[in-house]
């Protein structure tokens, strides 16, 4: 089978750091997201994914975020079976596959042309399963879709890569799309923000993250019926427990210092 070769720069090729971080996870004796097909995927890119510096620790971190961002969609998926799923800069992510959602589901991914034609090539069709080449702040791809159901929108890794105005106008347009639901998405503080920035897998790909949330409830001034209720910190997602001792102590210490253990949320919102 010929390999992929991949050209994507900037915010975009960090999404093959993502990926390569998951694949890294499956391969663990005790993996946390194990997802296969990352794995699967990685072996037919033709990328030096040793640029994105991804090591064990972060890797693991990677999964954790994806594996309560997943375990968020599947309850949502339980007390709404009909509903639709919006996933916005999915990347190379292969979220459809590890949940696989019950045929009467409808799933959309979305993300930049170039990523969907990649996408398309590397994974298989499912049944009310659609790919959307659009960057997820151009006006038009979300009116088109059918608002007569519950969405559950998760977009992991993408609110820190957009401006806080495109942001605040994609939740404004989505609360006022769809009659209700819940929105699962990741962000980070303004020290996150800058710290962030200085990681190799950002600074290599020539990317640069902006949108800081520093209080999750600011955001329910976007909508009327629009409240957080989950607001985890980063350091305290379930899984830790599959670390090696020594992360493990790790990611707990650092999660004690004041300064430092809000740098990241995964925020949980309805409407």
């Amino acid at each position: 089978m010929t390999a992929e070769k991949v050209t994507l720069t900037e915010e975009k090729e960090t999404l093959l750091a993502t990926l390569y971080g998951r694949a890294l996870d499956s391969k663990t004796k005790d993996p946390i997201l194990g997802d296969r097909s990352a794995a699967d995927a990685v072996g037919r890119i033709d990328y030096d994914f040793r640029k994105a510096k991804i090591t064990p620790f972060t890797a693991a971190g990677v999964a954790m975020r994806a594996k309560l961002l997943d375990d968020w969609t599947v309850k949502f998926l339980v007390e709404h079976p009909e509903a639709t799923v919006l996933h916005l800069a999915c990347g190379l992510d292969t979220r459809v596959e590890r949940l696989a959602p019950a045929p009467i589901v409808r799933w959309y991914d979305v993300d930049y042309p170039e990523v969907i034609e990649l996408r398309e090539r590397l994974y298989p069709k499912r049944d009310n399963y659609q790919m959307i080449g659009s960057s997820v702040t151009a006006e038009g791809w979300l009116e088109q879709l059918p608002a007569d159901r519950p969405v559950v929108v998760v977009a992991e890794g993408l609110s820190m890569y957009l401006t806080e105005s495109d942001g605040k106008r994609l939740i404004q347009r989505i609360t006022g799309h769809f009659p209700s639901g819940q929105l699962l998405f990741d962000a980070y503080n303004l020290r996150g923000i800058k710290m962030q920035n200085r990681i190799p897998a950002v600074r290599n790909a020539g990317a640069k993250l902006h949108w800081a949330i520093n209080d999750p409830t600011e955001l329910e001034r976007l909508h009327p019926s629009l409240r957080c209720v989950t607001a985890i910190s980063g350091f305290n997602v379930p899984g830790r427990e599959k670390l090696p001792l020594r992360y493990q102590l790790g990611v707990r210490l650092v999660g004690l210092i004041p300064a430092i253990k809000n740098i990241s949320k995964l925020l949980r919102y309805r409407f």
